[in-house]
């Protein structure tokens, strides 16, 4: 089973990519962030005809939005709200085989990494502390995979610049500790540094604001797979798709992060 999440950042404008995303590495199950449309302007019936018929999405209009895009079928589907916020950031369903995928999107928590100062921070901060506390509380043995955009970038290696971007909103030690404890709170694995060491950079995003993203490269893994340690023993391989970065004429600023879980 082949695993993707892609923060896609308008499914209705990028739809196109997202077909040949299907064409190219066949995810059984692709898990999206930022579709930024209501549930009735979903493009449904495009992923059907690439054999994702069962869907499970959360739009709202312009902003967030979370979709999981199965050729599987989905069971036991729902929601959760965070930081007292109706905002679209999580959703949930069971596969065939009992493994509960989670799709979430995390705030991203604006320029300033100051929750006194900026109220976006602060959001970023709570939620993910609410979530450490609800992943604390599940006491059942279901296996699970957790993936989506956190806006958190962790380790030293998952950023281009550790000691440039330490004082950076997605690097700063407070984001980190809250994503740490999160990733605690549960035992979550993280899937794709079982693959790829700690020593070695590993991005998932490149800006906008770069002239040539290529050149420049000054990235950060922003997407995450978690898994529950029973799956760890499945996991079979992974796949970053750099190459998406440019799938013109307007890419994503992040890239489809996958695993295969045997």
């Amino acid at each position: 089973m082949r695993v993707a999440t892609w923060n896609i950042n308008s499914v209705r404008l990028r739809m196109g990519l997202l077909e040949r995303l299907s064409d190219e590495a066949a995810p059984d199950v692709i898990c999206l962030q930022e579709t930024k449309t209501i549930d009735d302007t979903f493009p449904r019936a495009a992923f059907a005809a690439k054999g994702y018929t069962h869907q499970h999405i959360l739009g709202m209009k312009s902003y967030n939005g979370v979709a999981i895009m199965s050729r599987l079928p989905l069971s036991n589907t729902g929601h959760k709200n965070w930081h007292n916020r109706e905002d679209c950031r999580h959703i949930f369903a069971t596969l065939p085989n009992n493994t509960e995928v989670h799709c979430v999107y995390v705030p991203a928590g604006g320029d300033i990494p100051d929750p006194a100062a900026n109220d976006k921070f602060a959001h970023k901060l709570g939620f993910m502390d609410e979530q450490a506390a609800w992943w604390k509380s599940r006491k059942d043995k279901k296996p699970k995979i957790i993936v989506g955009d956190f806006n958190v970038a962790p380790l030293e290696h998952d950023v281009w610049s550790h000691k440039q971007m330490i004082d950076v909103v997605s690097h700063t030690p407070v984001e980190i500790e809250k994503l740490t404890a999160w990733q605690k709170a549960h035992n979550w694995y993280d899937a794709i540094r079982h693959f790829v060491p700690e020593s070695e950079k590993c991005y998932s995003w490149w800006s906008y604001r770069a002239a040539d993203w290529t050149a420049s490269n000054r990235g950060r893994r922003l997407d995450h797979i978690w898994v529950t340690p029973d799956l760890q023993p499945a996991l079979k391989s992974h796949i970053i798709l750099r190459d998406a970065r440019g799938w013109g004429p307007k890419p994503s600023d992040h890239v489809p992060v996958m695993v295969d879980i045997g």
